[in-house]
């Protein structure tokens, strides 16, 4: 087995396609589809199905590709401490969130203190965020209150009440508050299954013996922002991300606020990577710089 072959596989089962791989380390399509031919030939495995020019692993090859995922990611992070002096001169760092609004501050910190490193930043619900974190496809994730893992560093951001919200012209939009019981008898719009708020929802509603039943399932925010905007019904988000939309008109829920935590995580083992531990550092250090003072008496007050 030998290290430019084991790096052909990884490439071809990350990028999908033989091709792909081969634009990605500037070789040809022949040399890489040889490389793993004698890869799978030398252990007499098959490590891809090659089915109609289509390319997808076996279960043999996503075995090994959680290897290799952590002996290329290694390798990366082995390169930053070579190169420290460089280390955030340049590179990439890759969020996903289910909503930047919570980390807009720690951006801008990040991009004026490390200008040369390039932040993607790409939208999902929890469960999105959990994979793409555990498949080495993001760096950072930014997502609703998760239970604490020895898999993760979780940083906790801030906690604000879920409100309902529907359209300004819709007679809803004069209620002062509805309770949950109010909302089960409304045609509801929420985020798809998997969504933390559609989940914090409908379980503190359960406690109040009510079922919520929505009419429309949409997948992100602004699709449910949308379809609540043109008329169609009732949608749900936290009040930190509600914003500005002279479309829209809050609602409060009746009885104990149902909050939404937002936490900054990444893997724990990724959290020495240089980027990443500096994104980590500079969120840490504001939300120290943010979090309450404990107030003091004067001797003899």
């Amino acid at each position: 087995m030998r290290y430019v072959q084991l790096r052909a596989f990884h490439y071809v089962a990350i990028s999908g396609g033989f091709s792909r791989a081969a634009a990605e380390l500037f070789l040809t399509q022949p040399a890489i589809s040889d490389q793993v031919r004698k890869l799978e030939s030398e252990y007499d495995i098959l490590l891809f199905n090659r089915e109609r020019k289509q390319v997808t692993l076996t279960p043999a090859g996503e075995n090994l590709l959680q290897i290799t995922r952590r002996m290329f990611d290694a390798e990366n992070q082995a390169l930053e401490l070579l190169s420290e002096s460089r280390a955030l001169r340049a590179g990439v760092l890759r969020i996903v969130a289910d909503a930047a609004h919570h980390i807009l501050h720690i951006l801008h910190a990040f991009r004026e203190k490390y200008p040369g490193v390039m932040v993607t930043i790409r939208s999902g619900n929890t469960e999105t965020v959990v994979e793409n974190l555990l498949n080495y496809e993001a760096d950072i994730g930014v997502l609703g209150d998760l239970n604490p893992s020895r898999e993760f560093d979780i940083i906790r951001l801030d906690a604000t009440p879920i409100t309902a919200f529907t359209a300004r012209d819709n007679p809803l939009a004069r209620s002062d508050a509805l309770s949950f019981a109010e909302l089960a008898t409304l045609p509801l719009v929420g985020r798809e299954v998997g969504s933390k708020t559609r989940r914090r929802l409908e379980e503190s509603a359960a406690r109040d013996g009510v079922q919520l039943n929505f009419m429309i399932e949409a997948e992100g925010r602004e699709a449910v922002r949308e379809i609540v905007a043109s008329g169609l019904g009732v949608g749900f988000v936290s009040e930190a991300e509600f914003g500005l939309d002279p479309r829209l008109v809050k609602i409060p829920i009746r009885g104990e606020p149902v909050l939404m935590e937002e936490a900054l995580i990444c893997l724990s083992e990724r959290s020495q990577a240089k980027t990443i531990r500096a994104f980590l550092d500079l969120a840490r250090t504001l939300a120290s710089r943010e979090a309450p003072q404990p107030s003091h008496r004067r001797a003899g007050a």
